[in-house]
This record gives C-alpha cells, sequence and structure tokens, in this order.
C-alpha cells in the first residue's frame, strides 16, 4: 500500500469494524483482543470507541488505571516532565525521579527489613529479574510456582506460569529447573493442607529444598481465576522458605497499589516478601515495573547486571509518583472496599436468583473481585460458553468486561478505585440484564 492510499485508508470516520479488518490483516494473530471496540477517548470510568459509543469500564487496562481515565494530577505530572527530557537512560545518566520512587516503594514495601528498589518496563521483566536476583543471593537453581499462577508471557515467565492455553502452548521447550505445585482452592476441592504436602513431595521426589532459590506465589491469583491465597499459605510458606533458606517471592503485579484495600494485599496475611514483582496499576497506564526486596537480597547482583534500556523511564516514575499522592490524597485503599462492598450486595443478589449458574463469588478483597459461572451449581462443570456470551453481550450493551480462569469460566471486575456509586450501579444494571437475557 502506498504513502497516498494510507493517508486515504487512515482518514476519520472509519468503523470498529473498518479497523477490525485492517488490524487482523497487519498484526500477528497471536495478538489477539477481546471485543472488536477501538477506543478514541478515555475519561475516568468510561470510554468512546471510534463510532462514538460509550462504554462503562469495568476493566482498566487489566487493573491498571487504578485512579481512572486520564487522571488530571498524573496528566500534568507528565506532561511536565514530558516538556523536560522523555529518556536518558537510567543506567547512564539517571534521575531524581527514580530515586525519590524508589525511595517511597522501599518504605511502603511490608516489613520491618530494609529494602531497595530497581525498575524495569514490565511486570514479565519484574518476574525474571526477580528470579535473577534469588538465584544470585542463594547461589541455588530451582524456582517453584503454583499451579494456575501467571507470572508473564517471557520465556522464564511463561515456564512459571501455570497454564498451558493460550500462554505456554506452542512456545516450548520452557528454562529447566522449573517446578510446580497445586495452589489451595477450597471450592475445587484442594485445600491448604493439599498444598503443602505437595510442596513436601517435590522435595521427596524432584528437589531438594536445598537447591531450590525461590518460591513464587501470588496472594490473589490473576489470570487464574481471583483465587485468593489463604492467610495461612501465606504465613505457612513464609515459615517453610525460613526453614529451607528459600526466597519468598510475592507477585503483587496484579494485587499492588490499594486494589484489594491495602497497598500490598501480602499485608492481610502478615507476612513480609523476600523479593515482591510490582506493575499494572503501578504509574496509571504508564509503562512501569520494579522489584522491591530486603536490600541485602537485592545487592546480591554485579553492578550491571541489572537494568535495561527503557528500565525506569522517567515519564513512568512520575507518573508512579504521582499516583502514590492520589492513593493517599483521595484514600484510594478505603475506596477500593467501598467498591468491594457495592459489588459484593449486588453480586450477592444476581447470585440469589441464579444459584445455577453461579457457583462462587470472591469479593473477599477490595476492588479485585470475580463471579465464576457453572452449569447446574457444580463447580465441576465451568461454563465457558456462557462466559464467553456474557463479556460479548456486556460490550454489545455498553460494559467493558474482562474474564480470566484456567477453565475459561470466571468474569473478573476491576474498575477504577475512584469509580463513582452512579457509574458503578449503571453498569452493574447492565452486568444483570445482560446475564438475564442469557441464562
Amino acid at each position: 500500500m502506498s504513502n497516498a492510499e494510507l493517508k486515504v485508508t487512515d482518514s476519520a470516520g472509519l468503523s470498529n469494524a473498518d479497523w477490525q479488518a485492517r488490524k487482523v490483516e497487519a498484526v500477528a494473530r497471536g495478538q489477539g483482543n477481546i471485543a472488536p471496540v477501538y477506543v478514541e477517548r478515555a475519561l475516568g470510568s468510561e470510554l468512546w470507541d471510534v463510532e462514538g459509543k460509550r462504554y462503562i469500564d469495568f476493566g482498566t487496562g487489566i487493573a491498571v488505571c487504578s485512579a481512572g481515565h486520564c487522571h488530571p494530577a498524573i496528566t500534568a505530572a507528565v506532561a511536565e516532565q514530558l516538556n523536560k527530557f522523555s529518556h536518558t537512560c537510567v543506567m547512564v545518566t539517571p534521575y531524581d525521579s527514580s530515586v525519590r520512587l524508589a525511595e517511597q516503594l522501599n518504605l511502603l514495601a511490608p516489613g520491618p527489613s530494609k529494602k531497595k528498589s530497581i525498575f524495569v518496563t514490565t511486570g514479565a521483566e519484574a518476574i525474571e529479574n526477580a528470579v535473577k536476583i534469588a538465584r544470585a543471593h542463594s547461589g541455588r537453581r530451582g524456582v517453584i510456582a503454583f499451579n494456575g499462577g501467571f507470572h508473564g508471557r517471557t520465556m522464564l515467565a511463561m515456564g512459571l506460569t501455570g497454564k498451558i492455553t493460550p500462554y505456554k502452548n506452542l512456545f516450548g521447550p520452557f528454562p529447566a529447573e522449573i517446578y510446580h505445585a497445586p495452589f489451595p482452592i477450597e471450592y475445587h476441592g484442594i485445600s491448604v493442607a493439599d498444598s503443602l504436602q505437595a510442596l513436601d513431595n517435590l522435595f521427596q521426589v524432584d528437589i531438594a529444598p536445598s537447591d531450590v532459590a525461590a518460591i513464587i506465589v501470588e496472594p490473589v491469583q490473576g489470570e487464574g481465576g481471583f483465587y485468593p491465597a489463604p492467610v495461612e499459605f501465606l504465613q505457612a510458606l513464609r515459615s517453610l522458605c525460613d526453614s529451607h533458606g528459600i526466597l519468598l517471592v510475592v507477585d503483587e503485579i496484579q494485587t499492588g497499589f490499594a486494589r484489594t484495600g491495602k497497598m500490598f494485599c501480602s499485608e492481610y496475611a502478615g507476612v513480609e516478601a523476600d523479593l515482591m514483582t510490582l506493575a499494572k496499576g503501578m504509574a496509571n497506564g504508564f509503562p512501569i515495573a520494579a522489584v522491591v526486596g530486603k536490600a541485602d537480597i537485592m545487592d546480591a547482583p554485579l553492578p550491571g547486571g541489572l537494568g535495561g534500556t527503557y528500565a525506569g523511564s522517567p515519564l513512568g516514575c512520575i507518573a508512579a509518583l504521582a499516583m502514590l499522592d492520589v492513593i493517599e490524597q483521595e484514600n484510594l485503599t478505603a475506596a477500593a472496599l467501598q467498591v468491594g462492598a457495592v459489588f459484593r450486595r449486588r453480586l450477592e443478589a444476581l447470585q440469589a436468583r441464579f444459584p445455577a449458574n453461579i457457583g462462587q463469588l470472591r469479593t473477599e478483597h477490595g476492588a479485585m473481585m470475580a463471579m465464576e459461572l457453572v452449569k447446574q451449581g457444580d463447580a465441576g462443570q465451568p461454563d465457558a460458553e456462557l462466559t464467553k456470551a456474557l463479556i460479548g453481550r456486556a460490550y454489545e450493551n455498553g460494559l467493558a468486561l474482562l474474564s480470566c480462569g484456567a477453565r475459561g469460566n470466571v468474569i473478573r471486575f476491576l474498575p477504577a478505585l475512584n469509580i463513582g456509586a452512579e457509574l458503578m450501579n449503571e453498569g452493574l444494571d447492565i452486568l444483570e440484564r445482560c446475564f438475564t437475557d442469557l441464562v
């Protein structure tokens, strides 16, 4: 296609279907999209597509825009930084915002130990660097993760991820010395004792604990289905790691930055991680991620061993600092709990009407909520078809929704923490109508 032809086809007035057709021709199929909705602008908890249609956003870009789209304080801070410079590389000629952000994260990270931080660009990079740091500190090779966990799309992160399709299918072989254990999910018959016994079996059969560098766990599994790790399980993992000199890596990429009603979800268990990975809601839409951990562990790699060209970009650092101010000034941790309370009340009423279809609600962690759809009230009969249909119907009716779960049967809710009651209830009204129409 010539430049002249591109100019013609790039003109305004194209529909969602037009852009989707062009996308299919231009973008590899592996980078799919949930809905053929092409966003033109967004503000707060609302989106508008290229056709002018409005959507209430219950996904926030997968738990990223936790303070809403285009929050004025964050937008202003980034605009001011952009007028100064956009990139110099933090490993070449650094800038004060990266130091100030590290200082704040070190203070906010749970636990009494002195902390240090590094910055990267994506959650997957944070995971990979956490493993590098753990291996450098421990001199050990093995890493244990959990079934259903999701830790990213790079090769090591995929190896840690406990779900084949679509994340790992066709992409192997994966890095060695990665092991998986069952994650405790009472609804599916896996107890904390079962998971701990599986870890003990792993130590007896596959790898000695003295060879394990780290155990990595999500306080609430994200892509896996929004299953929370029981408090006693996280505390048991902390004790197990202490007993064997293993590092506990807590993946707070989706749960962090006030999403669950605490700054970090692991605070509910009173557990101090050795290393913690952060991203998503950290900068309200600007790409930045971090590893925060105990200072002596973080200092194990040699100078130059950690980093990346775009690591800790000045725009990301400034946005993250502004986001931390917004969390404090608007008390978004408390706001997350209020959002969760509204969703809990409405979803419980919906479940009472449709107990055969809504198997379980998970609404105990602030604004990170889910409902699991089943057939005949049976946890063993996932209803992925209803889940897919509900997502599609919701978009048709102006509600942006996300699904998740190892069996594709979980609707997850990740609204902005400062979403207003009116918008929240309007979106829940749409959800209820769509659900009623489909069941």
